[in-house]
Parts: structure tokens; C-alpha cells; sequence
């Protein structure tokens, strides 16, 4: 089964209060499994638009992934992230077909 990942992209609008965001979505993450790939860091955006922070979470499975950004304790992450910035999400399958040679 393909993992599942949550690519996003984030602005920041008020610093205080995304901690709350942040302190409010480690519960469901840890109940679906959640693992940071990447979290903030150094980038440089090659093409294309980016915002000013970058995450990649990976879950167990898509399903996993997607029932964690519909559950009611990411929605009320996601209340408080409302109100501290602007973010693209999106939740993805996991590739495990053939890789360049």
C-alpha cells in the first residue's frame, strides 16, 4: 500500500498564533501516524511561486492521510491556522512504481 503525504505551503501572518495551530495538530497527527519529512528549512523556489514555509508529512497510507485532515481534531487545528496565515494543502498517494535508472 502507498503511503500518503501532505505537501504545504505557508504564509504566516501572525506568528503567536500558529503556535497554537501547532500545538493543536500534534495530537491528530500522532493518531494517523503522522511523520515530518519537512518541516520550515532552507529552499529556493526554481520555478513557479512559493510561499514563505514548506512542509512534507508523510502518513501510513492515503487513506490515513486524508482521514487526518478530515477528522475533527485537525479541523480545529485548522480553525486556529485560519486565523494565523494563508496555506496551500494538498494530500497525496504515494508513488511506488518504477524510478529512473
Amino acid at each position: 500500500m502507498a503511503k500518503g503525504y501532505w505537501i504545504g505551503r505557508v504564509d504566516v501572518t501572525d506568528q503567536e498564533a500558529y503556535k497554537a495551530y501547532v500545538a493543536a495538530n500534534a495530537e491528530p497527527f500522532a493518531a494517523y501516524g503522522a511523520r515530518f519529512l519537512v518541516r520550515g528549512g532552507q529552499f529556493e523556489c526554481v520555478e513557479g511561486e512559493a510561499r514563505a514555509r514548506n512542509v512534507v508529512i508523510e502518513f501510513p497510507s492515503y487513506e490515513a492521510a486524508l482521514a487526518c485532515y478530515q477528522s475533527p481534531g485537525y479541523a480545529h487545528a485548522k480553525s486556529l491556522r485560519d486565523q494565523a496565515g494563508i496555506a496551500d494543502i494538498i494530500v497525496i498517494e504515494g508513488y511506488e512504481g518504477p524510478q529512473p535508472v
